[in-house]
């Protein structure tokens, strides 16, 4: 298996020349941990602006995230993926880097391949459900991606669940 077959094609941009609030709020809306900063020309190199920034370099020195560009705290260049990178030496690149995502890249952006992509692609034994809905509901769950927020986490775990029951009930 490769990069390419787990990788989430749905990615977001940020130019590098937006304020890091822009960056915030993008996240926030999105739910998402990080934003790929677009190259400035052809010839340059995507960039990377993960929380993980945010927080170093305007959290905890107290900085106005208003009055800070995206360039001043973004990595660049970020370590890429080949999507025909297989997943053990995406695997190895993440230990060996430690980053936990990266974009996948080939002359263009094709998408992201995090450490959670890969960890949903093992196959490990999985104890016994007690009930053939209660697996089906966990297992979807588990295969989206749940907002940061308890509220909104708590709907979507219920509109999956009933997906899951409605599904059944077809079958």
């Amino acid at each position: 298996m490769k990069a390419a077959d787990i990788m989430t094609t749905k990615v977001l941009t940020i130019n590098n020349l937006a304020t890091v609030a822009e960056a915030i709020a993008k996240m926030q809306d999105h739910c998402v941990r990080s934003l790929i900063v677009e190259p400035s020309d052809r010839d340059d190199a995507y960039g990377i602006i993960t929380e993980t920034d945010v927080i170093y370099s305007i959290i905890a020195k107290q900085k106005d995230p208003e009055t800070i560009l995206v360039y001043q705290i973004m990595s660049k260049p970020c370590i890429v993926v080949n999507p025909d990178l297989s997943l053990y030496n995406v695997a190895r690149l993440f230990a060996e880097t430690g980053i936990e995502k990266a974009p996948v890249i080939k002359e263009k952006l094709l998408g992201m391949i995090s450490a959670t992509d890969l960890m949903m692609k093992l196959k490990v034994a999985r104890k016994p459900a007690t009930d053939l809905v209660s697996a089906k509901v966990h297992e979807a769950i588990l295969h989206n991606r749940i907002v940061s927020d308890p509220k909104e986490q708590i709907d979507r775990e219920c509109e999956i669940a009933w997906d899951v029951v409605e599904e059944l009930q077809t079958e």
